[in-house]
């Protein structure tokens, strides 16, 4: 496969960005592709985004947050070319992520992937659908690319079992300016404050945080399809909705432990933005915290969960910053960049 056919000898690119995960979108996708862009533009490169916001869409089936943009290869080949881009990525496995693949497959263009979403298992909770079959799928997505990007070193272990080619480390980052301690007065919530942050839906195992016999308050920040079977099933859990921005970072700096129980994320971004804020983090030791979680001075792995929310209470929260600040956007955005350049032949390119 080819870039378009050209020699690019210059310092900047022009990198056109295919998602079906997009503002107004909230998720870890979404967040991680927006910093990736706001990067990589104020250091002098192009990023057109082809996203669902420039189509008409429909709800996605069981998640009606989420939007599908309804369009054809056709009008999405014609929009990647009029915008004539160096290079490709495509981002996510849904429609205009399999439309631009289509295009890029016709006409010969190269294009790179990212693997952010498990989206087999997420299917599969849903409707019965074999796991297995739903890999084929997405394995033969990814493995039409030049290089797939995977955040985690365990992921990249799973994929390359399952038959997954070309795949390339991709980190993430998080905002130490926004993401930090504060000074605590007065907590609204009888303490220890266990807090999970994150889209509340059923991949997310949230009963099992929920349903912990620890003492203080349970606490839930987020938006999702499960919310309100969450509320009936758990009253005693204070779920407080979605939050952005100064709230996000203050429902995170008063609490006093970060409980992470998902068992399918593939980094979770979430780790980051807690243990910045000066929260020690409980979780599973699964793909994702197993990978990110690296210091045992900064979070507990166990399958007992609530074993891991009561001995991550011992930790000190400015360990748990320290070792987050290790993670940053600037090298994420330039791995990201990397990654694209070497995968179109381009690596000379800086």
């Amino acid at each position: 496969m080819r870039n378009g056919g050209k020699n690019i000898k210059r310092s900047s690119i022009h990198i056109a960005l295919i998602t079906d995960a997009w503002e107004p979108q909230v998720n870890g996708v979404v967040h991680s592709l927006g910093q990736i862009c706001q990067i990589l533009r104020e250091k002098g490169d192009r990023i057109t985004v082809i996203h669902p916001g420039l189509f008409r869409t429909v709800p996605c089936p069981t998640y009606a947050e989420i939007r599908l943009a309804l369009t054809t290869p056709g009008r999405v080949g014609r929009m990647i070319e009029d915008a004539a881009p160096d290079v490709v990525h495509i981002s996510t496995e849904g429609p205009l992520g399999r439309n631009a693949r289509h295009h890029c497959l016709k006409c010969g263009r190269g294009f790179t992937t990212s693997y952010h979403t498990r989206f087999p298992e997420y299917v599969n909770a849903r409707f019965p659908v074999p796991i297995d079959w739903l890999y084929a799928i997405v394995r033969r997505f990814h493995n039409d690319g030049l290089g797939c990007m995977v955040a985690t070193a365990s992921l990249r272990d799973e994929l390359s079992a399952r038959g997954f080619n070309n795949l390339m480390h991709w980190p993430r980052g998080v905002d130490p300016l926004q993401f930090k301690p504060i000074e605590r007065k007065a907590c609204r919530f009888r303490r220890p404050v266990f807090l999970n942050v994150g889209r509340v839906a059923v991949e997310k195992n949230i009963e099992a945080f929920a349903s912990l016999d620890v003492p203080g308050t349970k606490v839930v920040v987020g938006d999702g399809p499960a919310l309100q079977d969450l509320k009936v099933a758990f009253p005693d859990v204070k779920f407080l909705g979605h939050k952005s921005n100064a709230a996000l970072s203050r429902a995170y700096a008063e609490a006093d432990v970060f409980v992470f129980p998902s068992l399918t994320d593939t980094f979770g971004n979430v780790l980051l933005e807690a243990m910045a804020s000066g929260l020690p983090v409980a979780a599973y030791p699964v793909t994702g915290p197993k990978d990110v979680i690296l210091d045992p001075k900064a979070g507990v792995l166990d399958t007992d969960l609530r074993r891991a929310a009561l001995a991550a209470l011992k930790l000190k929260p400015e360990d748990a910053r320290a070792y987050a600040l290790t993670y940053d956007w600037e090298n994420s955005a330039r791995l990201f960049r990397e990654n694209i350049l070497r995968a179109n032949g381009l690596a000379g390119t800086s």
